[in-house]
């Protein structure tokens, strides 16, 4: 299974592909967390990675779907994977496409978390992660069980993205609707746009995707 997720900062991306990848076996792959890996190794493409980082310049597209490619030929994605942050623009869709046809591979759904942007502005501002384990949390919609301690590993840290502020979450919004927005129809023309409302509870959103994608052979077998 290959999936794309698209959204807006804060839509919920990396909780419903944490999911995901729990539900499906699918290795979600964010090229922030490739690029950050690739930096700290001696290849070639790692080199190239952090001499761009380093000199402080824009990753090029040609070099995030050769970051990509060189990814999704390992052991861990032959079940699947799952796209966070990947394409952003219609050039890397194509990039994307071009990849996939030489791979011998086919994208299966994209999946829209769709949002309102006043209600985003608050959903990021409020949020918090524990240090420890990295599970999400909100103020508002996200509480810990226990107060001050994270309900996956016990942790008692937590940290704030500098970034969550209203200034940065609109110019961040602004930024998607420019440049990811435009690649919604090209994946409408293909019957592989699905669309998801994002506000909704996270297993309502959960739901919903699985509705998409179909039950995880898991619970597929566990209910036969």
């Amino acid at each position: 299974m290959i999936l794309i997720l698209l959204g807006p900062p804060g839509a919920g991306k990396g909780t419903q592909a944490r999911l995901i990848e729990r539900d499906y076996g699918v290795v979600q792959l964010s090229t922030g967390d490739m690029l950050r890996e690739l930096a700290g190794q001696d290849s070639e493409l790692g080199q190239e990675v952090r001499q761009v980082l380093e000199a402080g310049q824009l990753v090029s597209d040609d070099l995030i779907a050769r970051m990509i490619a060189d990814r999704i030929g390992r052991e861990d994605c032959r079940n699947g994977f799952l796209l966070d942050g990947f394409p952003r623009t219609l050039v890397q869709a194509h990039l994307l496409d071009e990849m996939l046809d030489r791979k011998g591979l086919t994208l299966d759904a994209v999946i829209r978390l769709a949002v309102d942007e006043e209600v985003l502005v608050e959903r990021i501002t409020g949020r918090f992660t524990c240090a420890k384990c990295g599970e999400g949390y909100h103020d508002t919609f996200k509480v810990p069980r226990v107060p001050g301690v994270c309900d996956i590993c016990g942790g008692t840290q937590f940290t704030r993205r500098s970034d969550d502020n209203e200034e940065t979450v609109r110019n961040r919004f602004a930024a998607y609707r420019e440049q990811t927005a435009p690649i919604l129809p090209y994946y409408e023309e293909k019957g592989l746009l699905r669309e998801v409302d994002a506000l909704q509870d996270i297993d309502v959103v959960a739901d919903e995707i699985r509705g998409v994608l179909g039950e995880p052979q898991a619970a597929a077998a566990a209910g036969a």
